[in-house]
């Protein structure tokens, strides 16, 4: 079993180096993969699979409202204080959900549930209810301490009380964004949530004994400097979170609209921005917080951590997952479901995604069928993104092939990262050193079929920088 608790090995020169755009891996391959002409007779007959092979479910919502707009979000989202929108978007949800329970077998099990956005808490508590109910009427609910049932808030627009609510609704875990506690930094991006006001929420969680608690930082925001992020760093790990993602702000205005607002003066430079990290990571590591993964920490004890652990870690669409065995069923609009070996996402459009739904359609506006070798990929990205290790014997078991000869193109490419001890290979497999985990998602790039063959092409996709 590997130390996943040795701290990180801090090379700038090497990160510097290797510190290129590239996907996050949420998903193989990738969302930009996926295409308009997609048959949702793929999708249901991935369904079928599903059903035969008798596999648990997750659940998430894609609930977009928001009352305020955070500059630096890339989400997607509608801006509003009109709470009368909320009804007939949940009754929407319920709908699409509705349309799919006829299509999986009687009492699937849905062993995790996540509610995202957007603020989920824009909707009431008779809203959310109602939504919770009609999930558990469609759908029977995992009853005991294994299941997961996770809400994203907005700490500065919740009051306490709600989260007694959202408690006995069945929700077991609270993933809230802080992002930072600096004052001129919550300026800059119009995201304002004071300590005292997370405070009094961590101490109303622990009442109600939620299972588990997340916050959300960023770091490279306008008018953030190590200082500041120090503060927010200390106050944070006071409240003592179960877990922690520390994301990197990806300027792209040129994709985001909201982005525009911000004053690209304010924000530090990127000599600046891995400073920061490096002063994040040393700082919660010397907390006793694991370093799980790209952005995402967690205590040594939490669900997470042991999953890693135990090998039995997995990514998708929201991030590390410790429920890798269920197929994900994600509702709303522009979410993205995987299903077996088929990604569908809704449409973006919150317009469109109403009328799919008033004429009786299921909402899809993409999808992408996985072939074998995208298989094989997924495995292979999987295994270095969770386990920073990629055994042979593993492949061999799972796709009775001979790894060494399949991948032999992608073990030369690793030849320079071997050198810069970034990683090791040998007979066994591929076992990334601690070097290189924080440069995980370059490492992945070289097995991503699809990236390889995009960037010869006159119009590459932008992604942000891997650190």
């Amino acid at each position: 079993m590997r130390n996943f608790e040795q701290p990180l090995e801090w090379d700038s020169a090497l990160i510097q180096r290797y510190d290129l755009a590239g996907p996050r891996y949420t998903s193989y391959p990738t969302a930009p993969q996926f295409r308009e002409a997609f048959s949702q007779s793929a999708l249901f007959r991935a369904i079928v699979r599903s059903n035969l092979a008798h596999r648990p479910l997750s659940l998430y919502f894609h609930i977009p409202f928001c009352e305020s707009l955070c500059y630096y979000c890339g989400c997607n989202k509608v801006v509003t204080h009109n709470k009368s929108r909320a009804l007939p978007y949940v009754q929407r949800m319920i709908q699409e959900l509705s349309l799919y329970a006829d299509l999986f077998e009687p009492g699937k099990q849905v062993q995790q549930l996540h509610w995202g956005g957007g603020t989920p808490t824009f909707i009431s508590d008779d809203e959310m209810s109602l939504l919770m109910n009609a999930s558990r009427r469609l759908f029977t609910f995992a009853d005991d301490e294994s299941a997961e049932f996770s809400i994203e808030i907005h700490p500065g627009q919740i009051a306490p009380d709600r989260l007694r609510h959202l408690r006995k609704l069945g929700f077991n875990r609270i993933s809230m964004g802080v992002q930072d506690f600096d004052q001129d930094v919550q300026n800059a991006v119009n995201r304002f949530n004071t300590y005292e006001q997370v405070a009094a929420l961590m101490h109303t969680i622990r009442e109600q004994q939620y299972q588990s608690v997340s916050m959300d930082l960023i770091y490279g925001l306008p008018l953030q400097n190590q200082q500041s992020l120090h503060d927010t760093l200390q106050q944070v790990i006071g409240l003592e979170p179960d877990r922690l993602s520390l994301f990197n702000y990806a300027h792209m205005p040129h994709l985001f609209k909201s982005q525009k607002m911000i004053n690209e003066s304010d924000l530090p430079s990127s000599t600046e921005k891995l400073e920061m990290l490096q002063l994040a990571i040393e700082t919660l590591q010397a907390a006793g917080y694991v370093y799980i993964g790209m952005d995402h920490f967690a205590k040594p004890n939490d669900p997470l951590a042991i999953a890693q652990r135990q090998g039995k870690l997995q990514r998708n669409f929201q991030g590390y997952s410790t429920h890798g065995n269920c197929d994900l069923l994600a509702l709303g609009v522009s979410s993205i479901s995987m299903i077996d070996n088929v990604y569908v996402q809704n449409a973006k459009d919150l317009t469109t995604y109403q009328q799919k739904m008033d004429m009786g359609l299921l909402p899809i506006m993409k999808g992408f069928s996985l072939n074998q070798e995208d298989i094989v990929r997924r495995f292979v990205i999987n295994q270095l993104i969770c386990h920073f290790e990629l055994a042979f014997a593993d492949v061999i078991r799972e796709f009775e092939i001979d790894p060494k000869m399949h991948f032999q193109k992608e073990i030369t490419q690793l030849q320079s990262m071997r050198e810069d001890g970034l990683l090791s290979i040998d007979n066994s497999g591929i076992h990334v050193h601690n070097k290189g985990r924080l440069l995980i998602r370059r490492i992945c790039m070289v097995f991503d079929e699809y990236l390889q063959k995009q960037q010869n092409t006159v119009s590459p996709i932008r992604y942000s920088k891997i650190i």
